[in-house]
C-alpha cells in the first residue's frame, strides 16, 4: 500500500532555488507539493509532477536525483549552465539542453534551460537570462484536456516557448537596424552606430548558435523510440521544428541587412573622406598661385623688373585675386567647393 502523503501548499520560493512544484492528474493541478514527496507522487499512477527550479544547489539536485534516479552525468551538466542544445537518453528518461535569449538592456542576454523529463515527472532547471516559465504553467493549466497527455505534452510547451521567446528578440534588432540604416542612408550615422551594427551582428550570430540546433532536439522527438514520448505528440515537435527554421530564415536575412548596412556606412565614409580630401585640394590649388607668387618676390634679388614700377604692387595683388577667383569658380562648377 502506498504511503499516505501530506498535502502541502507552500507559497512560490518556499524553498531556495525552488519557482513551483505540483503534482498533475487528469490534466488538473492536484496539489502544490514538497521537493521531498515529488518522488512519491511520481510513483503513482496517472500522476505527473512538474517541479520548475532557478539556479539551484547541488544539493538540491542531488534531493531530485534520489527521487527520481537521474543520471550523475545529467546532474553535472545541470548544476552549471555553458552546455550546447542537446538531447540526452538515459535509460527511460530524457534530458534536455535550451538556450534561451532575451533583450536586456537593448543587449540580447542568453540563458539556459535543462529539462529533466521521465515517467511521471518533469523537472525545468534554469539558469541565467531566462523568461519564467509560470505562463507556460499557467497556460496549460487552463488547458486540461491537452495537459492531460502527460509529461511529453510539458516538454513541447517549454520548447515552444522557448522558441517563441525568441520572436521579440529579433523584432527589438530589427527596429534597431531600421533606426541604424535610416541615419546611415541620412549620412548622419555616428562612430558608436557603426559599433553597434557589429555587436548586433554578433548577438546575431550566437542567437542562431542557441536556436538552430534545437531543430535537431526536435527532430529526435520526433522519431518514434524515446521512452515517454507518444507518437501523438510528434506534429507537435514538429511544429516547434517548423517555428525554429523561421527564426532561423529572419536571423539570415537580419545579418545579410547587417552586413549590408555595414558596408554602406563604409561606402559613406570613405566617400565623405572622399569629398572632404577634393575640397583640401582645391583650397591648397588656391592658395598655392599667391603663395608661389610671394614666394618669387621674397626672394630678395636686388635687380628685378617690376620692384621699380610705381604699380607693381596693385598689379600683382590684382593677378592673385583674378587667378584663385578662375579657380575657385572652375572648382565650384566640377562640385570640388
Amino acid at each position: 500500500m502506498a504511503p499516505t502523503l501530506r498535502l502541502v501548499s507552500p507559497s512560490p520560493g518556499h524553498e531556495p532555488g525552488v519557482v513551483a512544484a505540483a503534482v498533475y492528474s487528469g490534466g488538473r493541478r492536484t496539489a502544490d507539493i514538497t521537493v521531498d514527496q515529488a518522488g512519491e507522487w511520481s510513483r503513482r499512477p496517472g500522476h505527473v509532477v512538474w517541479i520548475g527550479l532557478h539556479e539551484p544547489e547541488l544539493d538540491l539536485l542531488r534531493r531530485l536525483q534520489a527521487a527520481f534516479g537521474l543520471h550523475e552525468l545529467a546532474i553535472e551538466d545541470a548544476l552549471k549552465a555553458h552546455q550546447r542544445p542537446k538531447l540526452e537518453q538515459y535509460g527511460e528518461a530524457l534530458f534536455v539542453v535550451t538556450r534561451t535569449a532575451q533583450m536586456v538592456e537593448g543587449r540580447i542576454s542568453f540563458g539556459e534551460t535543462h529539462l529533466f523529463v521521465g515517467r511521471g515527472y518533469v523537472v525545468s532547471v534554469r539558469h541565467g537570462a531566462s523568461t519564467t516559465y509560470t505562463p507556460v504553467r499557467e497556460r496549460c493549466e487552463a488547458s486540461p484536456t491537452a495537459l492531460s497527455a502527460g509529461e511529453d505534452y510539458i516538454l513541447y510547451a517549454i520548447l515552444d516557448f522557448v522558441v517563441d521567446n525568441y520572436i521579440p528578440v529579433l523584432e527589438a534588432i530589427q527596429m534597431q537596424v531600421e533606426k541604424i540604416e535610416d541615419n546611415i542612408l541620412a549620412a548622419s550615422a555616428t562612430q558608436a552606430e557603426v559599433t553597434r551594427l557589429y555587436q548586433l551582428r554578433r548577438d546575431l550570430l550566437r542567437l542562431r548558435n542557441a536556436a538552430v540546433p534545437l531543430v535537431e532536439v526536435c527532430r529526435r522527438l520526433e522519431q518514434p523510440g524515446l521512452p515517454g514520448i507518444d507518437p501523438a505528440m510528434q506534429p507537435l515537435f514538429r511544429d516547434v521544428s517548423d517555428h525554429i527554421r523561421r527564426v532561423q530564415e529572419e536571423i539570415e536575412s537580419l545579418r545579410e541587412v547587417l552586413a549590408f548596412a555595414f558596408e554602406t556606412s563604409l561606402m559613406t565614409g570613405q566617400a565623405q573622406q572622399t569629398e572632404i580630401t577634393r575640397q583640401l585640394a582645391a583650397w591648397a590649388a588656391i592658395l598655392a598661385v599667391p603663395t608661389a607668387i610671394a614666394g618669387i618676390y621674397g626672394m630678395n634679388f636686388q635687380f628685378m623688373p617690376e620692384l621699380s614700377w610705381r604699380y607693381g604692387y596693385y598689379v600683382l595683388l590684382g593677378i592673385m585675386a583674378f587667378i584663385c577667383g578662375t579657380l575657385y569658380w572652375c572648382f565650384h562648377r566640377n562640385g570640388w567647393l
